[in-house]
Protein backbone atom coordinates (compact mmCIF):
# COMPACT_ATOMS: atom_id res chain seq x y z
CA UNK A 1 0.00 0.00 0.00
CA UNK A 2 1.00 3.37 -0.90
CA UNK A 3 1.89 5.79 2.35
CA UNK A 4 -0.45 7.81 3.52
CA UNK A 5 -1.39 11.76 2.35
CA UNK A 6 0.13 13.90 5.82
CA UNK A 7 -0.94 18.14 4.93
CA UNK A 8 0.85 20.02 7.18
CA UNK A 9 -0.18 23.73 7.80
CA UNK A 10 1.58 26.34 9.57
CA UNK A 11 0.02 29.67 10.02
CA UNK A 12 1.64 33.38 9.56
CA UNK A 13 1.74 33.64 12.94
CA UNK A 14 3.31 30.27 13.78
CA UNK A 15 6.66 30.80 12.00
CA UNK A 16 7.02 34.63 11.75
CA UNK A 17 8.47 37.09 14.77
CA UNK A 18 6.65 39.88 15.89
CA UNK A 19 8.25 42.18 12.93
CA UNK A 20 6.71 39.93 10.03
CA UNK A 21 10.30 38.03 9.87
CA UNK A 22 10.25 34.18 9.38
CA UNK A 23 11.03 32.61 12.68
CA UNK A 24 14.41 31.06 12.07
CA UNK A 25 13.90 28.50 14.85
CA UNK A 26 10.81 27.29 14.10
CA UNK A 27 12.00 27.16 10.34
CA UNK A 28 14.55 24.79 11.59
CA UNK A 29 12.49 22.38 13.97
CA UNK A 30 9.83 22.34 11.90
CA UNK A 31 12.52 20.81 9.03
CA UNK A 32 13.50 18.69 11.98
CA UNK A 33 10.60 17.54 13.66
CA UNK A 34 9.36 16.80 9.74
CA UNK A 35 12.42 15.03 8.34
CA UNK A 36 11.65 12.43 11.39
CA UNK A 37 8.33 11.44 9.95
CA UNK A 38 9.22 11.70 6.25
CA UNK A 39 9.69 7.89 5.84
CA UNK A 40 6.33 7.00 6.81
CA UNK A 41 3.93 10.18 5.05
CA UNK A 42 3.44 11.68 1.40
CA UNK A 43 3.96 14.89 2.93
CA UNK A 44 2.21 18.45 1.88
CA UNK A 45 3.52 21.49 3.67
CA UNK A 46 1.27 24.73 3.30
CA UNK A 47 2.76 27.79 4.73
CA UNK A 48 2.31 31.32 5.33
CA UNK A 49 4.47 33.73 5.75
CA UNK A 50 5.44 35.13 2.48
CA UNK A 51 3.69 38.40 2.29
CA UNK A 52 5.80 38.97 6.23
CA UNK A 53 8.78 37.75 4.83
CA UNK A 54 8.39 40.23 1.45
CA UNK A 55 7.39 43.36 3.33
CA UNK A 56 10.23 44.41 4.28
CA UNK A 57 11.99 44.99 1.12
CA UNK A 58 8.47 46.77 -0.30
CA UNK A 59 8.82 51.23 0.93
CA UNK A 60 6.01 52.53 2.51
CA UNK A 61 4.31 49.33 3.45
CA UNK A 62 0.86 49.96 4.08
CA UNK A 63 -0.89 46.57 3.20
CA UNK A 64 -2.36 47.40 0.07
CA UNK A 65 -3.64 44.06 -2.48
CA UNK A 66 -0.71 45.64 -4.37
CA UNK A 67 1.82 45.81 -1.92
CA UNK A 68 0.95 42.49 -1.05
CA UNK A 69 1.34 41.16 -4.05
CA UNK A 70 4.65 42.48 -4.39
CA UNK A 71 5.87 41.66 -1.11
CA UNK A 72 4.56 38.08 -1.61
CA UNK A 73 6.75 37.88 -4.51
CA UNK A 74 9.75 39.05 -2.74
CA UNK A 75 8.94 36.51 0.01
CA UNK A 76 8.12 33.39 -1.53
CA UNK A 77 11.65 32.58 -2.69
CA UNK A 78 13.18 33.51 0.38
CA UNK A 79 10.99 31.61 2.89
CA UNK A 80 11.17 28.82 -0.18
CA UNK A 81 14.71 29.08 0.59
CA UNK A 82 14.95 29.11 4.12
CA UNK A 83 12.77 25.56 4.12
CA UNK A 84 15.30 24.53 1.69
CA UNK A 85 18.72 25.24 3.91
CA UNK A 86 17.00 23.58 6.72
CA UNK A 87 16.04 20.51 5.38
CA UNK A 88 19.17 19.91 3.32
CA UNK A 89 21.38 18.90 6.07
CA UNK A 90 18.96 15.56 6.30
CA UNK A 91 18.73 14.83 2.73
CA UNK A 92 15.24 16.06 1.90
CA UNK A 93 14.57 17.96 -1.01
CA UNK A 94 11.45 20.65 -1.25
CA UNK A 95 9.95 21.99 -4.30
CA UNK A 96 7.87 25.48 -4.64
CA UNK A 97 3.91 25.12 -5.50
CA UNK A 98 1.86 28.20 -5.61
CA UNK A 99 -1.53 27.68 -6.35
CA UNK A 100 -4.83 29.40 -7.08
CA UNK A 101 -8.71 28.29 -6.73
CA UNK A 102 -9.04 27.41 -10.71
CA UNK A 103 -6.51 24.24 -10.09
CA UNK A 104 -9.01 23.28 -7.71
CA UNK A 105 -12.32 24.78 -9.74
CA UNK A 106 -11.76 22.34 -12.75
CA UNK A 107 -10.96 18.24 -12.05
CA UNK A 108 -8.49 18.46 -15.26
CA UNK A 109 -6.39 21.01 -13.59
CA UNK A 110 -6.71 19.72 -10.45
CA UNK A 111 -5.75 16.09 -11.74
CA UNK A 112 -2.90 17.43 -13.46
CA UNK A 113 -1.72 19.39 -10.14
CA UNK A 114 -2.38 15.71 -7.96
CA UNK A 115 0.24 14.01 -11.14
CA UNK A 116 2.72 16.49 -10.49
CA UNK A 117 2.70 15.54 -6.41
CA UNK A 118 2.67 12.24 -6.78
CA UNK A 119 5.79 12.58 -9.16
CA UNK A 120 7.52 14.80 -6.33
CA UNK A 121 6.32 12.19 -3.51
CA UNK A 122 7.70 9.19 -6.01
CA UNK A 123 11.26 11.17 -5.31
CA UNK A 124 11.33 12.01 -2.18
CA UNK A 125 10.68 15.91 -2.49
CA UNK A 126 8.39 17.44 0.10
CA UNK A 127 5.45 20.35 -1.77
CA UNK A 128 5.90 23.55 0.08
CA UNK A 129 2.39 25.21 -1.12
CA UNK A 130 1.51 28.75 -0.57
CA UNK A 131 -1.46 30.93 -2.72
CA UNK A 132 -0.07 32.54 -5.79
CA UNK A 133 -0.74 35.96 -4.41
CA UNK A 134 1.36 37.57 -7.23
CA UNK A 135 -1.51 36.91 -9.94
CA UNK A 136 -4.69 35.84 -7.41
CA UNK A 137 -7.52 38.77 -7.46
CA UNK A 138 -10.10 39.33 -4.66
CA UNK A 139 -12.80 37.50 -6.50
CA UNK A 140 -10.34 34.66 -6.74
CA UNK A 141 -8.38 34.27 -3.49
CA UNK A 142 -8.95 31.08 -0.97
CA UNK A 143 -10.00 32.88 2.61
CA UNK A 144 -6.94 32.22 3.59
CA UNK A 145 -4.32 29.03 3.91
CA UNK A 146 -6.42 26.91 6.17
CA UNK A 147 -9.02 26.45 3.03
CA UNK A 148 -6.53 25.73 0.78
CA UNK A 149 -4.72 23.07 3.14
CA UNK A 150 -8.34 21.65 3.02
CA UNK A 151 -8.88 21.40 -0.48
CA UNK A 152 -5.60 19.79 -0.73
CA UNK A 153 -6.73 17.24 2.37
CA UNK A 154 -10.08 16.34 1.13
CA UNK A 155 -9.21 16.18 -3.18
CA UNK A 156 -5.90 13.86 -2.53
CA UNK A 157 -7.45 11.94 -0.09
CA UNK A 158 -5.69 12.58 3.24
CA UNK A 159 -5.38 11.00 6.62
CA UNK A 160 -4.24 13.88 8.36
CA UNK A 161 -5.10 17.55 8.18
CA UNK A 162 -2.73 19.14 10.74
CA UNK A 163 -2.94 23.30 11.54
CA UNK A 164 -0.37 24.69 13.15
CA UNK A 165 -1.07 27.70 15.40
CA UNK A 166 0.91 30.36 17.80
CA UNK A 167 -1.80 28.68 20.76
CA UNK A 168 -1.11 25.58 20.22
CA UNK A 169 -4.94 24.03 19.93
CA UNK A 170 -8.47 25.09 20.76
CA UNK A 171 -8.58 26.79 24.26
CA UNK A 172 -11.81 26.22 26.30
CA UNK A 173 -12.97 29.00 28.98
CA UNK A 174 -10.04 28.36 31.28
CA UNK A 175 -8.00 28.75 28.64
CA UNK A 176 -7.06 25.13 28.71
CA UNK A 177 -6.01 22.92 25.60
CA UNK A 178 -9.43 20.68 24.84
CA UNK A 179 -7.55 17.69 23.77
CA UNK A 180 -10.03 15.89 22.19
CA UNK A 181 -13.54 16.88 20.09
CA UNK A 182 -15.95 15.00 18.63
CA UNK A 183 -18.26 17.85 17.02
CA UNK A 184 -17.05 20.53 15.85
CA UNK A 185 -20.32 22.37 16.13
CA UNK A 186 -20.01 22.37 19.78
CA UNK A 187 -16.99 24.32 20.23
CA UNK A 188 -17.55 27.22 18.41
CA UNK A 189 -18.75 28.66 21.09
CA UNK A 190 -15.21 28.55 22.65
CA UNK A 191 -13.64 30.88 19.66
CA UNK A 192 -12.35 34.17 20.32
CA UNK A 193 -13.42 36.60 16.96
CA UNK A 194 -9.77 38.10 16.84
CA UNK A 195 -6.98 37.09 14.45
CA UNK A 196 -2.86 37.86 14.35
CA UNK A 197 -2.04 41.40 13.29
CA UNK A 198 0.03 39.31 10.91
CA UNK A 199 -2.13 36.56 9.41
CA UNK A 200 -5.55 36.82 7.51
CA UNK A 201 -7.03 33.47 9.15
CA UNK A 202 -7.75 32.67 13.33
CA UNK A 203 -9.79 30.07 14.79
CA UNK A 204 -12.87 30.24 13.62
CA UNK A 205 -11.49 29.60 10.17
CA UNK A 206 -9.92 26.06 11.28
CA UNK A 207 -12.88 25.09 12.90
CA UNK A 208 -14.94 25.93 9.50
CA UNK A 209 -12.55 23.83 7.58
CA UNK A 210 -11.97 21.26 9.90
CA UNK A 211 -15.19 20.71 10.28
CA UNK A 212 -15.16 19.79 6.05
CA UNK A 213 -12.41 17.55 6.49
CA UNK A 214 -13.58 15.27 9.82
CA UNK A 215 -16.63 15.17 7.32
CA UNK A 216 -14.86 13.73 4.75
CA UNK A 217 -12.70 10.68 7.38
CA UNK A 218 -10.05 13.01 7.71
CA UNK A 219 -8.23 13.27 10.82
CA UNK A 220 -7.69 16.75 12.46
CA UNK A 221 -4.74 17.96 14.68
CA UNK A 222 -4.68 21.57 15.82
CA UNK A 223 -1.36 22.25 17.53
CA UNK A 224 1.53 24.73 18.32
CA UNK A 225 5.48 24.45 17.51
CA UNK A 226 6.18 25.92 21.18
CA UNK A 227 6.81 22.75 23.16
CA UNK A 228 9.29 19.95 22.94
CA UNK A 229 8.97 17.94 19.41
CA UNK A 230 5.22 18.99 19.50
CA UNK A 231 4.78 18.59 16.13
CA UNK A 232 5.59 14.64 16.90
CA UNK A 233 3.72 14.95 20.11
CA UNK A 234 0.87 15.99 18.36
CA UNK A 235 0.71 13.17 15.45
CA UNK A 236 0.94 10.43 18.48
CA UNK A 237 -2.52 12.19 19.98
CA UNK A 238 -0.33 13.55 22.71
CA UNK A 239 -0.13 17.37 22.50
CA UNK A 240 -2.47 19.92 20.37
CA UNK A 241 -6.44 19.24 19.85
CA UNK A 242 -7.64 16.28 18.12
CA UNK A 243 -10.83 16.64 15.80
CA UNK A 244 -12.05 13.27 15.38
CA UNK A 245 -13.06 11.71 11.81
CA UNK A 246 -16.34 11.23 10.56
CA UNK A 247 -16.56 7.77 7.87
CA UNK A 248 -16.74 8.91 4.24
CA UNK A 249 -16.99 6.07 1.41
CA UNK A 250 -16.83 8.63 -0.75
CA UNK A 251 -15.52 8.15 -4.39
CA UNK A 252 -12.28 10.51 -5.61
CA UNK A 253 -14.01 12.55 -8.11
CA UNK A 254 -16.94 13.03 -4.99
CA UNK A 255 -14.08 13.98 -2.69
CA UNK A 256 -12.83 16.46 -5.24
CA UNK A 257 -16.85 17.74 -5.97
CA UNK A 258 -17.37 17.99 -1.83
CA UNK A 259 -14.36 19.98 -1.06
CA UNK A 260 -16.18 22.68 -2.55
CA UNK A 261 -13.98 23.89 -5.27
CA UNK A 262 -14.51 27.14 -6.25
CA UNK A 263 -18.18 27.40 -5.44
CA UNK A 264 -19.90 30.09 -7.60
CA UNK A 265 -23.42 30.08 -6.12
CA UNK A 266 -26.11 28.49 -2.95
CA UNK A 267 -30.02 26.86 -3.29
CA UNK A 268 -31.62 26.51 -0.54
CA UNK A 269 -34.38 23.61 -0.89
CA UNK A 270 -37.00 22.97 0.92
CA UNK A 271 -37.99 19.69 3.45
CA UNK A 272 -39.30 17.34 0.65
CA UNK A 273 -36.61 18.01 -1.59
CA UNK A 274 -33.79 17.79 1.55
CA UNK A 275 -35.46 14.47 2.52
CA UNK A 276 -35.18 13.14 -1.93
CA UNK A 277 -31.14 14.23 -1.28
CA UNK A 278 -30.45 12.02 1.22
CA UNK A 279 -32.19 9.57 -0.14
CA UNK A 280 -29.94 10.00 -2.98
CA UNK A 281 -32.33 11.25 -5.58
CA UNK A 282 -31.42 14.06 -7.96
CA UNK A 283 -32.83 17.96 -7.14
CA UNK A 284 -35.55 19.33 -9.51
CA UNK A 285 -36.08 23.18 -9.63
CA UNK A 286 -39.39 22.37 -7.56
CA UNK A 287 -37.37 21.81 -4.40
CA UNK A 288 -35.77 25.03 -4.56
CA UNK A 289 -37.03 27.83 -2.83
CA UNK A 290 -33.90 30.45 -3.40
CA UNK A 291 -31.05 30.82 -5.55
CA UNK A 292 -27.92 32.87 -4.44
CA UNK A 293 -25.57 33.84 -7.15
CA UNK A 294 -25.06 33.69 -10.60
CA UNK A 295 -23.85 30.39 -12.59
CA UNK A 296 -23.34 28.96 -15.46
CA UNK A 297 -24.45 24.45 -15.96
CA UNK A 298 -21.51 22.48 -14.85
CA UNK A 299 -20.30 24.70 -11.80
CA UNK A 300 -20.21 24.11 -8.28
CA UNK A 301 -23.35 25.41 -6.40
CA UNK A 302 -23.99 24.79 -2.77
CA UNK A 303 -27.19 23.60 -1.35
CA UNK A 304 -28.62 24.19 2.17
CA UNK A 305 -31.73 22.79 3.85
CA UNK A 306 -34.67 24.91 4.59
CA UNK A 307 -33.39 25.25 8.24
CA UNK A 308 -30.61 26.78 6.32
CA UNK A 309 -27.91 24.41 6.86
CA UNK A 310 -25.42 23.38 4.45
CA UNK A 311 -26.17 19.63 3.29
CA UNK A 312 -24.30 19.32 0.01
CA UNK A 313 -22.41 20.37 -3.14
CA UNK A 314 -23.19 19.93 -6.31
CA UNK A 315 -22.36 20.61 -9.77
CA UNK A 316 -25.13 22.44 -11.36
CA UNK A 317 -26.98 20.96 -14.88
CA UNK A 318 -28.44 24.07 -15.12
CA UNK A 319 -27.48 27.77 -14.83
CA UNK A 320 -28.73 30.00 -12.01
CA UNK A 321 -31.28 32.28 -14.52
CA UNK A 322 -32.79 28.87 -15.65
CA UNK A 323 -33.45 27.75 -12.21
CA UNK A 324 -34.95 30.83 -11.58
CA UNK A 325 -36.87 30.84 -14.28
CA UNK A 326 -38.56 26.93 -13.92
CA UNK A 327 -39.17 27.28 -10.31
CA UNK A 328 -42.33 25.39 -10.46
CA UNK A 329 -41.78 23.71 -13.93
CA UNK A 330 -42.00 19.95 -12.79
CA UNK A 331 -39.62 17.37 -13.09
CA UNK A 332 -36.84 20.46 -14.37
CA UNK A 333 -33.69 19.14 -12.94
CA UNK A 334 -30.89 21.23 -11.00
CA UNK A 335 -28.09 18.74 -10.35
CA UNK A 336 -28.08 14.89 -11.18
CA UNK A 337 -27.79 13.05 -8.21
CA UNK A 338 -24.44 11.76 -9.58
CA UNK A 339 -23.18 14.94 -9.48
CA UNK A 340 -24.31 15.64 -5.53
CA UNK A 341 -22.27 15.10 -2.74
CA UNK A 342 -24.08 15.00 0.72
CA UNK A 343 -21.85 16.38 3.36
Amino acid sequence: MSKPILVIKFGTASITLPSGEPDIRIISEIARQVSEIHSGYRIIIVSSGAVGAGKAYIQDYKGTMTQRKAAASVGNPLLVGLYANHFAPNKIYIAQSLCERQHFANRGKFLQLKETFEELWENNIIPIVNENDVVSDRELKFSDNDELATLLAVGFGAEILMFCTSVGGLLDEQGKILRNVSNVNEVFKFVRTDKSFLGLGGMASKLTFAKLAARMAIRVIIFGMNGKDELLEALKGNAGTLIQPGKSTLSARNRWLGSGGLVSGRLQIDEGASKALLKRKSLLAVGVTEVDGDFESGEIIEIYSHEKEMIAVARARETSSAIRANLKTLNFEVAHANDIVLL
